[in-house]
């Protein structure tokens, strides 16, 4: 089969024929339809997960996917041949992910049957950026009127929030560069501006401060003074590690950094909220599997907006 891979941690992704894997004991088979593409992919070809988890090389990126079951190991009893099936897909060893026509993963790996009303190639943008989304917006619980700053909203995880923060009441300001604020404004943000004019223009229309920080981006002193825009007892959440216990509790805060275990009730949650309309998938890019390379190197210089997929039908 066709595989985008890793021979060693921090190499360069190619284009590879691989075996075909097989549906092993409690195991099973997708044909995969799609594959999300997400920032996490390549930090786990660089080695994030290194020494904490096996790994196996030729290392195939991908975490997030859609397809249909093909066959089932022995023991297998939640699914069938021929269902329908999304989510997230990494297990041990790390490296048999979705950039590939076909994956095995055990059966107890938080998938859900997929949205009655988008195809599989949406789908598959979902199951991370969807997932982080949806428990960031549940942490934070904001009410109606109150305000959330989502630093980092073009990318996939912020299009989510965004649109999950609105859902619930809240007035967004999010941040994103010029040519994303029109699909920002249309997934409900009150307000889009620009990284560099974040701090001056949030403290002139918020002088009290807003109610909650939202970032997947920034880290150390950046992420620090993002913090001085929320008023005391307010929250602050950050996807990548970025919040210190010690200074959001001396700065009168509630948060820290977000951790998010995916299961198959929380796809499942997910799934009702498209099916009923709740949400909208911002896909901004569809390509094929040997483009992949190119479209990891674009995620990993930040110019990637919304979500990527990969179409493997």
């Amino acid at each position: 089969m066709q595989a985008v891979a890793v021979r060693a941690f921090g190499a360069v992704p190619e284009l590879m024929e691989l075996p075909k894997p097989v549906a092993g004991p409690g195991r099973i088979l997708i044909r995969l339809a799609a594959a999300g593409v997400n920032p996490f992919d390549w930090k786990v070809a660089d080695g994030v997960l290194q020494g904490a988890r096996p790994h196996t090389f030729p290392l195939i990126l991908g975490v997030d996917g859609a397809g249909s079951v093909e066959d089932c190991g022995p023991g297998v009893s939640r699914w069938k041949v021929g269902d329908r099936v999304y989510g997230q897909m990494i297990h041990d060893p790390v490296g048999e992910g979705t950039y590939a026509e076909y994956v095995s993963v055990p059966e107890t790996a938080p998938l859900a049957e997929p949205p009655r009303t988008v195809g599989l190639l949406e789908a598959a943008a979902v199951p991370t950026a969807g997932l982080t989304a949806l428990v960031l917006v549940d942490a934070l619980n904001p009410r109606p009127g109150q305000t959330v700053l989502i630093v980092g909203a073009s990318g996939g995880v912020g299009s989510f929030a965004v649109q999950l923060a609105v859902a619930r009441g809240a007035t967004v300001v999010a941040t994103a560069r010029p040519e994303a604020a029109a699909r920002l404004r249309a997934l409900g943000a009150h307000e889009v501006v620009e990284p560099a004019e974040v701090h001056s223009r949030v403290t002139e229309s918020h002088p009290k401060g807003v109610d909650a920080l939202v970032d997947v981006v920034d880290a150390g002193p950046a992420f620090e003074r993002l913090t001085g825009l929320v008023h005391p007892d307010g929250w602050v959440l950050s996807t990548i590690g970025a919040a210190s216990a010690e200074k959001v509790s001396a700065a009168g805060l509630h948060g820290g950094n977000l951790s998010v275990h995916p299961s198959s009730e929380l796809q499942r949650r997910f799934t009702e909220l498209i099916d009923e309309g709740a949400v909208t998938i911002p896909i901004e890019s569809r390509i094929r599997l040997p483009a992949a390379p190119e479209a990891i190197a674009k995620s990993r210089a930040g110019k990637a907006q919304g979500k990527t997929v990969i179409d493997l039908a």
